[in-house]
């Protein structure tokens, strides 16, 4: 578990890693110095070599959203598929007919040479497991 001064002190290293990063303005870039503080915060520990080839790795997929964020998605619907699906639902009726007194009249006995049935106000009693 974190301490309250963890965090604060977490959220204050993101939030400084992050202030100059321009989402908005299509401009993101990271150093080898960032991607070792994020590996700092999530407790990774990485080398030189591999801060350089996250660095590598993570500037590709910010390019990919700078990509993606220069799209015009002006009057563009949002969807929640790739392809115009409907899911087929069944009509909304009674199947089956109550067999709850059916199922409560074979319960199990409740013990100690009783013939009564484990049930009481239409619920099935079992034994305390938790004191």
């Amino acid at each position: 578990m974190f301490a309250a001064e963890d965090v604060l002190e977490n959220r204050a290293i993101i939030t400084d890693i992050f202030k100059d990063f321009k989402v908005w303005n299509h401009k993101m870039s990271l150093n080898s110095s960032d991607v070792k503080r994020i590996a700092h915060l999530a407790r990774i520990e990485v080398t030189d070599t591999e801060a350089e080839t996250l660095l590598q790795k993570l500037s590709g997929i910010l390019g990919l959203i700078e990509q993606m964020q220069a799209v015009d998605t002006t009057g563009i619907t949002p969807m929640s598929h790739s392809q115009d699906v409907t899911q087929r639902l069944r009509a909304d009726t009674v199947t089956e007919t109550d067999q709850r007194a059916l199922f409560q009249s074979i319960a199990p006995q409740l013990g100690n040479d009783s013939t009564e049935p484990a049930i009481a106000d239409g619920l099935y009693l079992v034994p305390q497991v938790i004191e």
